[in-house]
């Protein structure tokens, strides 16, 4: 039997927490008429506490879904990869089709469709042909993206790589310094990438749609992970740093970051220079224009002022996303960006389009979409 996680041992600890900050707010409530983010709501609350629990139970029912389609490992990934293939096919032969029947011939290779040429006014039915190249479009980026996250994460994982060195740093104080500030300057590179790829923003976003700001928002985690990929914590492994390790500084790092969802705290005086806190964090979740994609760091706030992403908290801060989703629907809070894409993918012209709805930033996707939707108004 393998060893409890330290953040499923640390769970009454995170009760206890969220119980103090509880008693907390109602000793020192807001103004009268005063709306406080950090309050807590039942319904938001519960969401956030589902979330949590989904998150705990999603590896393991991630490993039954993926293992059969990963390459090298189940005898279904022939069949994934069988799948992106046939539906690219289908994809490219529909997208030549189209275009022949619009202009009466391909355009020169490299140019691109005018997007207001290509739609129609109003909200005109989709024709049979792009209803088939939507869905075998989708199906094809889909069926390619999940072959790679199951590819990249079997072959970079810690057990796989640490088997791969020849050192071993052992279990003392230069093994747990080293996994801990490693793991902390993977996560920061993890996060961002978070909030600069759509790809991993849809299984991101899931912790940023709460418009409240307290420890229960710390629980709203993702279950999606094992459909993305990440730079791989597994290279710490290369460095000598054993699996279980690395397990004990992720568990460590996702504790601390727990106690930096609150407006209880405002600040921690001369530490907010090195480590991240209420404050920091607070920005990260802001919405403000200023504080959009700022703050990733995890335990250490250093990454960021190296890196260029730091901002401080200076106005109030507005929690949720630039357009929120208004429902406390674990599913739909789970689900709703990945629809997006697969809607954008299907709508795509090209395939440059198509892999751009999924792998360029939020912000680029929306754009677009609010341009399109223009051109056919």
């Amino acid at each position: 039997m393998g060893r409890p996680d330290l953040t499923v041992l640390a769970i009454p600890a995170f009760v206890g927490a969220m119980a103090a900050e509880v008693l907390w707010q109602r000793r020192n409530p807001a103004p009268a008429g005063t709306p406080r983010a950090g309050d807590y709501e039942v319904a938001d609350t519960i969401a956030s506490l589902t979330m949590g629990v989904g998150s705990l139970i999603a590896p393991f029912v991630a490993k039954k879904l993926l293992d059969p389609v990963t390459p090298g490992i189940g005898r279904g990934a022939k069949v994934l990869m069988g799948v992106a293939v046939a539906a690219s096919t289908v994809t490219t032969v529909a997208d030549v089709v189209r275009r022949r029947r619009a202009e009466g011939e391909l355009r020169p290779a490299g140019t691109l469709p005018s997007r207001a040429a290509d739609q129609t006014t109003g909200d005109a039915v989709r024709s049979p042909l792009d209803a088939v190249s939507g869905a075998t479009a989708v199906a094809a980026v889909a069926s390619t993206a999940l072959t790679v996250a199951t590819t990249w994460s079997a072959q970079t994982s810690g057990t796989r790589l640490f088997a791969l060195t020849r050192r071993d740093l052992g279990t003392g104080l230069l093994a747990n310094t080293v996994a801990l500030l490693g793991w902390d300057a993977i996560y920061y590179w993890n996060h961002r990438f978070n909030h600069e790829s759509r790809w991993l923003w849809a299984m991101h976003v899931v912790h940023h749609s709460s418009e409240r700001y307290n420890l229960s928002t710390a629980l709203r985690q993702p279950v999606a992970e094992g459909l993305t990929m990440s730079v791989p914590y597994g290279l710490l492994a290369l460095a000598g740093v054993r699996p279980s390790i690395i397990e004990n500084a992720r568990a460590l790092n996702l504790i601390y970051q727990f106690w930096i969802h609150t407006e209880a705290v405002r600040s921690i005086g001369w530490l907010e220079n090195v480590l991240n806190t209420p404050s920091h964090h607070r920005v990260h979740h802001g919405t403000n224009r200023q504080y959009l994609d700022r703050n990733h760091g995890s335990i250490l706030i250093l990454w960021d002022r190296l890196f260029g992403t730091f901002e401080r908290e200076d106005e109030r801060v507005v929690y949720g996303l630039t357009t929120n989703i208004d429902t406390f629907n674990p599913v739909v809070i789970a689900t709703h960006e990945w629809r997006d894409i697969g809607r954008d993918i299907a709508g795509a012209q090209t395939w440059r389009e198509r892999w751009s709805f999924l792998l360029r930033g939020p912000g680029w996707a929306y754009d677009l979409r609010a341009d399109l939707v223009d051109a056919r108004t």
